[in-house]
């Protein structure tokens, strides 16, 4: 009893000695609901800047001296930034450079600006404002309506190295959104935007760390994607020997390649109603699929190049599922592009494993193949169809305006349509004319 006496009277003591002394305060304030952090990375000679810039309200457990009105003390407020800095900041940014991590960063500036300050529109803009002059009581506003801008400095071996970031700044807010911009020695600024916590990011990946990066996202889309999965099981329904699937899948493989290399390029339509359009189409080419199925009749010869067109339509789907990871392609554009096409194959033929082998199993010992066949498609194309009704709806709210067809948009269709006619003609050469005589004709209805 005696030595929990004492350890009480020791926490008391503790916590009257933080909430009584003086300087910085802890205090309760409420989290804010969004918080864009702006940041410059910017390696130079043997150090490294980075410039942040983040509201002064996302600091919820410090008290910032006020005078009359409740109006910030600038006079009194000047040595506390930079303890918040690194307290809010700093210490959530974990930077590399190659493979090992660089210790804390020196704190060399700080500086508030109002919500309206225009600073951060450049590095030369950030770094003048930064080193520049301070706001003054002059400024009268309140602490929750400031930003903090800090210019932090790291020790480096060189500006040549390859570098990355983690930054772990969600705890900010509930919703942390991020632009980050990488200034590398040779003036190519390669910009970023974060949602959340991103984990670590390398900001100039070299091709086999972008390949080995887009090849798991590639893998991971796959197994997340629904409308993709159903779309392969209807493919596979009738054909369930890896050799009549060959042509099938390949057929898919190829044309979903052409439209996401595409779309990475810029050949694909950029307006509001083409996504939405898309997604429409995708629940489509399943409801078709499963109502082939239904009918019967499906043979190797049609479904390839059914499922070639309709691959055509799942490539503009990957790639909206793409546009927020492709900075982290680095510049290895069209190596992360056909590494992320391995990724969804890997995934397809790890899903064709269990999914041929569980289909075999249902139609021999559960029920009829041509029964079976039917209810599955009918499961698939109703669950497609009311997709199909829900995306169309959205689709419908955007006016469909054509672009003027002047050279640009012209020449831009012309390219996609090169590929895809090339890459077709390819596809028929492969399958319609080669395959069947290197597997002897077999009858199409398999």
């Amino acid at each position: 009893m005696p030595r929990n006496s004492a350890l009480a009277r020791i926490f008391a003591a503790l916590v009257a000695l933080v909430f009584l002394a003086p300087g910085v305060r802890l205090v309760a304030h409420d989290i804010p609901n969004d918080a864009t952090v702006q940041m410059f990375f910017k390696p130079a000679g043997n150090h490294l800047n980075i410039l942040v810039r983040v509201p002064l309200k996302t600091m919820r457990d410090l008290e910032f001296p006020e005078r009359e009105r409740g109006y910030l003390d600038f006079d009194r407020v000047d040595p506390m930034l930079g303890e918040a800095a690194s307290l809010w900041i700093s210490d959530f940014i974990d930077v590399y450079e190659g493979d090992s991590l660089l210790p804390k960063p020196r704190v060399v500036q700080t500086r508030l600006a109002v919500e309206s300050d225009p600073s951060f529109q450049s590095y030369d803009q950030a770094f003048a404002h930064v080193t520049g002059q301070k706001l003054t009581n002059s400024t009268t506003v309140f602490w929750d309506q400031l930003m903090l801008d800090v210019l932090f400095e790291y020790p480096i071996q060189s500006d040549a190295s390859r570098f990355s970031i983690h930054p772990a700044l969600d705890r900010l807010a509930a919703r942390v959104v991020m632009g980050l911009r990488f200034l590398p020695p040779g003036g190519n600024v390669r910009a970023f935007e974060f949602l959340g916590d991103p984990g670590l990011v390398r900001l100039d990946p070299g091709w086999f760390q972008a390949a080995s990066q887009f090849v798991k996202l590639g893998f991971l889309h796959i197994l997340d994607g629904t409308d993709h999965l159903l779309f392969l099981f209807c493919l596979v329904i009738p054909f369930r020997k890896f050799r009549s699937l060959i042509p099938v899948v390949t057929a898919f493989t190829v044309a979903h390649s052409i439209t996401l290399i595409a779309s990475a390029y810029n050949l694909a339509p950029d307006a509001l109603w083409f996504p939405p359009l898309i997604e429409t189409l995708i629940a489509m080419s399943i409801v078709y699929m499963a109502l082939e199925n239904i009918v019967g009749g499906a043979t190797v010869q049609r479904r390839w190049m059914i499922t070639f067109g309709f691959g055509l339509v799942h490539g503009f789907g990957f790639s909206f599922a793409l546009r927020q990871t492709m900075q982290f392609a680095g510049s290895h554009l069209l190596a992360s592009l056909l590494s992320f096409n391995v990724g969804v194959e890997l995934g397809q033929l790890l899903v064709l494993a269990f999914m041929i082998p569980a289909l075999e199993i249902l139609f021999r010992y559960v029920v009829a193949e041509r029964m079976g066949t039917i209810i599955l498609s009918a499961i698939v194309a109703h669950t497609a169809w009311h997709w199909m009704i829900e995306r169309y709806q959205v689709f419908s709210k955007y006016p469909v305006r054509m672009p003027a067809l002047d050279a640009a948009p012209l020449a831009k269709i012309l390219r996609l349509l090169m590929l895809i006619v090339i890459a077709a003609g390819l596809v028929w050469f492969l399958f319609g004319y080669l395959w069947p005589r290197i597997v002897q004709r077999e009858p199409e209805r398999l």
